[in-house]
């Protein structure tokens, strides 16, 4: 549905559109009629109006491009098409269009100072420019199309062809066109024996409601800014910034649960190792609060004893060479019995003074030699 206002520009208008020139207003609601390009833009109201240019000032064509990378197509444009241009490629305006069957892509080409000077004197006059079409190219996508309007009969369709031609050289032309042939006019009667026939009583309605299809020219340097600033220019960084929230959220969610799956598993192995520590105690409510109250209680007990000899050996043990295996507490005779590994015999007699040295009375039981070195049973009292 069109939802914006036509304004289309006369076919015999020169690069000057001076306030009484009369063009065609369309509203989007309501009947178009022929007015001056002043009560135009009086009655718009500051609405965006679709600019529709006559197919006269146009080129159409059709072109391959190695590409299909939007930015890329942009820059291969002008080499594609400065073989099948008269002008000089630099001075055109490049419109791209949609990508045909052929997999070739539609251009529609103008001069870009016609086109500057065009959108400049508009708004001057106080008529803002949302889209830029042509009129033949507003014709639907299906076989050879031709409208008839007055004198002129626009050409379009399938192909690349974007035409106006006077009505009578139809006949010279329809025979370089694709099959089939739809006709439109105003007339009850066919203005051309050609094709299917189809009467419009509103040929600019009928073109208008094209718009959805039909390339827009107002890409590029032209394409339109909205005042203010606009949406669209934000939504890539809009875009990325919704999709680094959205994967920030599901990797907290997912370490969140990480979390609480680790928490769970060391939480029972925690307790697993409670109550093989403490068999005595069937009730667990705070584990922490029970466990310290047991290390009080050894603290108290023999396990002090147990926890200050530990302390005393610690030091002594700390040597290169050395390597405890084997670790005993005899609560009853309250000593510790070591099982260590050094190597070699002068290295165990260093361990003796030290411990001894530490004030701490040692029985060093029989090495023996192991490959890689010796082992021997030190029992320590304090």
């Amino acid at each position: 549905m069109n939802t914006m206002d036509c304004l289309f520009l006369p076919p015999d208008c020169g690069p000057e559109l001076s306030a009484g020139l009369r063009v065609y207003h369309l509203p989007a609601g309501s009947e178009g009629a022929r007015m001056s390009l002043e009560d135009c833009a009086a009655a718009v109201q500051g609405r965006a109006v679709a600019l529709v240019l006559p197919a006269e000032v146009c080129s159409a064509l059709a072109v391959a491009l190695p590409t299909q990378k939007a930015r890329w197509l942009r820059q291969a444009l002008p080499y594609a098409v400065e073989e099948l241009l008269a002008e000089d490629v630099d001075q055109l305006h490049l419109a791209l269009g949609e990508r045909l069957s052929d997999g070739r892509y539609r251009v529609i080409a103008l001069r870009r100072s016609l086109l500057a000077g065009w959108l400049a004197q508009l708004e001057a006059q106080g008529l803002k420019v949302g889209a830029v079409h042509v009129d033949a190219d507003l014709l639907p996508r299906d076989g050879t199309q031709v409208l008839v309007l007055g004198d002129r009969a626009l050409v379009g369709g399938v192909s690349e062809a974007r035409l106006a031609v006077a009505a009578e050289d139809w006949p010279m032309l329809a025979d370089q066109l694709p099959l089939p042939f739809h006709l439109y006019g105003e007339t009850e009667e066919p203005p051309l024996e050609v094709g299917e026939y189809r009467r419009v009583i509103e040929p600019y309605r009928f073109l208008a409601d094209g718009r959805s299809l039909a390339v827009d020219l107002a890409q590029a340097e032209f394409a339109v800014r909205q005042e203010g600033g606009s949406l669209e220019q934000w939504k890539p960084l809009l875009a990325v910034a919704g999709l680094w929230l959205v994967l920030q959220v599901g990797f907290n969610l997912a370490q969140a649960w990480y979390l609480e799956r680790q928490g769970d598993a060391y939480s029972a192995e925690s307790q697993a190792l409670y109550r093989e520590l403490f068999p005595e105690d069937t009730r667990i409510v705070n584990l922490r609060a029970q466990f310290a109250e047991h290390l009080a209680q050894g603290a108290a007990s023999g396990s002090g004893q147990f926890l200050h000899l530990l302390d005393q050996v610690a030091g002594p043990l700390q040597a290169p060479n050395l390597t405890l295996i084997q670790l005993d507490y005899s609560e009853n005779r309250g000593d510790l019995a070591l099982q260590v590994r050094a190597s070699d015999f002068a290295e165990l007699e260093q361990l003796r003074q030290r411990l001894s040295e530490a004030g701490l009375a040692v029985q060093m039981g029989s090495a023996s030699r192991e490959e890689g070195g010796v082992t021997a049973r030190v029992v320590i009292g304090s």
